[in-house]
């Protein structure tokens, strides 16, 4: 009887090794993607913010369009956080804005009409912590962020 050595060859596949390394490139790649990922959706939140407060200025600039003798008078200016009480059209309609700016991050707003060239003047602040710039953010409280101002200025 003979016996034939099989000779066993050099390369028999991957090592143990290379499948770990395999692994971890793996999953660098699937964090990467995973950050990328997170970093869309905050700027996606961010825009979506952005859209409300134009929005919302479109709104309160029609509803001022639409009332355009007591908008012209003066009715509908609101200073930044106040309120105003009462059953007018332009009160009612100020009042609705408010409550629809709460839709925003700490959302507040603001309109001032000039009764010599009747521009109006809507101005709505929010804090942005959601798109990512908590560098303006001293702490984990929203109120102590620094707010992002949109201004819209129209002829009435």
């Amino acid at each position: 009887m003979t016996r034939h050595r099989v000779q066993r060859s050099a390369a028999r596949g991957f090592t143990l090794i290379e499948a770990l390394v395999a692994l971890v490139v793996l999953s660098i790649g699937l964090l990467g993607v995973a950050g990328m990922q997170i970093a869309g959706l905050r700027a996606n939140m961010s825009a979506a913010s952005r859209t409300q407060a134009s929005y919302l200025a479109a709104d309160i600039v029609d509803r001022m369009r639409a009332n355009n003798t007591n908008a012209r008078s003066g009715s509908y200016n609101v200073g930044m956080g106040a309120t105003l009480t009462g059953t007018s059209t332009a009160q009612t309609d100020v009042q609705t804005w408010v409550t629809e700016l709460a839709t925003l991050p700490s959302g507040q707003g603001s309109i001032t009409v000039d009764p010599t060239t009747n521009i109006a003047t809507v101005v709505i602040q929010w804090v942005d912590s959601r798109g990512g710039d908590s560098s303006a953010c001293t702490g984990v409280n929203l109120d102590s962020c620094s707010p992002i101002s949109f201004t819209t200025v129209t002829q009435l």
